[in-house]
């Protein structure tokens, strides 16, 4: 009697699994190619799967770039709240660590999240989200500089002044016009003066 020889069956990734690929894979795609050359075929080619497969779990381009954005700020945050828990508990410790965090983050990610920011303005449904996570990342700050102002409080307009040097620092040294210390420091300091202005 003759043995036929079978492969074995291919493991099928949970939903979750596949998920992570795809995004891992989409990560790697913008990094060697750039943002405009991640279309859903173009990932389905590269990560082995189906069209199909891409378009069930993200729906369309807006819809991956939309995850990938929200995967880098679920990040941010879980990297700034981990650094603040084990900060100084002073005004410039607080400065530190979140000017810190807020640079790392963005020169984690490389040259990728400026072109997925970019193409995030694009649409507003994409806008829209990404505005969601300013504000929530703005009235984290505010909880964690109120303490420091005593009666008073911090003005809006100066959080979202703070946000605006957060990004164009965090993307100078990105492009290595300044350094990572520089830009650090720079917004450790405007934030220092934005909450200084408040006391």
């Amino acid at each position: 009697m003759k043995h036929q020889m079978t492969n074995p069956p291919r493991r099928r990734l949970s939903r979750e699994d596949r998920k992570r690929q795809l995004l891992d894979v989409a990560w790697e795609l913008i990094r060697k190619e750039g943002t405009d050359a991640l279309t859903l075929g173009h990932l389905a080619e590269q990560a082995g799967v189906t069209k199909p497969v891409v378009y069930d779990h993200f729906g369309s381009r807006n819809g991956l770039l939309a995850a990938l954005y929200k995967e880098y700020d679920a990040r941010q945050t879980a990297v700034m709240d981990a650094a603040l828990r084990e900060s100084e508990p002073t005004l410039r410790g607080k400065a530190s660590v979140i000017a810190a965090s807020y640079v790392g983050c963005v020169l984690q990610q490389g040259n990728e999240i400026p072109g997925v920011i970019a193409a995030l303005a694009g649409a507003p449904e994409l806008e829209k989200i990404k505005r969601e996570y300013q504000v929530i990342f703005i009235e984290k700050c505010r909880d964690v500089f109120t303490p420091f102002v005593g009666k008073g409080t911090i003005a809006i307009a100066g959080l979202w002044a703070m946000l605006g040097a957060a990004d164009a620092l965090s993307n100078a040294a990105a492009a290595g016009d300044i350094t990572p210390k520089q830009a650090e420091d720079e917004l450790s300091e405007t934030i220092l003066a934005m909450v200084g202005r408040n006391v």
